[in-house]
């Protein structure tokens, strides 16, 4: 008996029953407009976004990497891919990336463009999130095309990274005439591309850095405070609470504030500061910060009742003052705000949710 042949696809046209075969899965170095991927600074960054574009179908031809740490990532991210010096990986690919430290990038542009390796039409692509793509000018200047890329993620220097790129956000920035480009390589890589305008980059990078780098702080903290207090496990302890208040915070802003500070509970409030002096004198002027922007807040959302904040701003004033060594230092009169704080309760320094 002959074997099962394999049935092929069918839709529908409008009319009638339409059969086709099944194409096969095309091979994404088959399509057009691939690229040659050089990345100058294996951090944790470049390497996985390397990757990602070889994924789709772009080849990686070199890297450099300076440090031992830097050359075994890509070993490990990038196979194959030899090591070079900057310039040598500027005259082998097309698309550049540059994955160095915000401080280090303009001068890293303008080294490359004095030794003449940069070439007319060559894809420069930086990281960095402090910066558009004005800090590329310098090269824009040589004839490169610049691309302002910036993953809003945290990156382990792992092959994790590769599949965090998926549904990530990239803060664009790019000339008006290359957007279209910019957006295309984000969406390649597995992300979102959002629109960031050049004088809005330093704003838009201080946000994801209160956002991400100083809730690791946080979140160190209390465990090292919960460990202090005799929690065995502190991270299980923490992990459902911090899962549902971020959760909450990101579909509710404020209004997804609880605790002490939020309800106005000044006896609670001086408790904590009082046992972290005695256990943790390091955590009290972070304790305090968030705790004055968490009451600045909850005063503008109307959490917190104004009867009750008189005595938590009072408690918060008295710590600030006794951490500095001396009185409250300019604290609040009748329940207004410390150390040039907003007037009738409103957040501090314009920060948002």
């Amino acid at each position: 008996m002959a074997g099962k042949r394999p049935v092929p696809a069918a839709d529908w046209n409008g009319r009638h029953l339409r059969v086709t075969a099944t194409p096969p899965s095309p091979d994404p170095r088959d399509r057009p407009a691939r690229l040659t991927v050089g990345v100058v600074g294996a951090g944790r960054v470049g390497p996985a976004l390397a990757a990602s574009l070889s994924m789709a179908g772009h080849r990686p031809v070199a890297v450099s990497g300076v440090s031992d740490a830097s050359r075994r990532r890509a070993a490990e991210m990038l196979p194959d891919v030899p090591v070079l010096t900057p310039d040598d990986v500027l005259a082998r690919a097309e698309l550049i990336l540059l994955t160095v430290p915000d401080d280090a990038l303009p001068g890293l542009v303008e080294g490359l463009v004095e030794t003449g390796a940069v070439r007319p039409g060559q894809l420069l692509v930086h990281t960095s999130g402090r910066y558009g793509a004005r800090v590329l000018d310098p090269a824009l200047r040589a004839g490169a095309l610049p691309l302002a890329l910036h993953p809003a993620m945290t990156f382990t220097g792992t092959s994790v990274d590769v599949q965090r790129l998926a549904g990530c956000s990239f803060g664009v920035t790019a000339p008006e005439e290359l957007r279209l480009a910019a957006e295309a390589l984000v969406i390649e890589m597995g992300g979102e591309p959002e629109w960031i305008a050049e004088e809005s980059r330093p704003l838009y990078h201080a946000a994801l850095a209160i956002g991400s780098n100083h809730l690791v702080t946080l979140v160190a903290q209390a465990m090292e405070l919960l460990r202090t207090a005799g929690v065995s496990a502190p991270d299980k302890m923490l992990g459902p609470l911090l899962g549902a208040a971020l959760d909450n915070a990101l579909r509710s802003g404020d209004a997804a504030l609880t605790g002490p500070v939020a309800r106005g509970d000044a006896g609670t409030v001086a408790a904590h500061v009082a046992e972290l002096r005695r256990h943790a004198p390091a955590a009290v002027a972070g304790y305090l910060a968030m705790a004055r922007t968490t009451a600045d807040r909850a005063l503008a959302g109307g959490l917190l009742k104004a009867e009750l904040a008189e005595d938590l701003l009072g408690v918060l004033a008295d710590g600030a003052g006794a951490a500095n060594g001396g009185p409250a230092n300019g604290g609040p009169a009748n329940g207004g705000p410390a150390n040039g704080g907003p007037a009738n309760g409103g957040p501090a320094d314009g920060s948002a949710s």
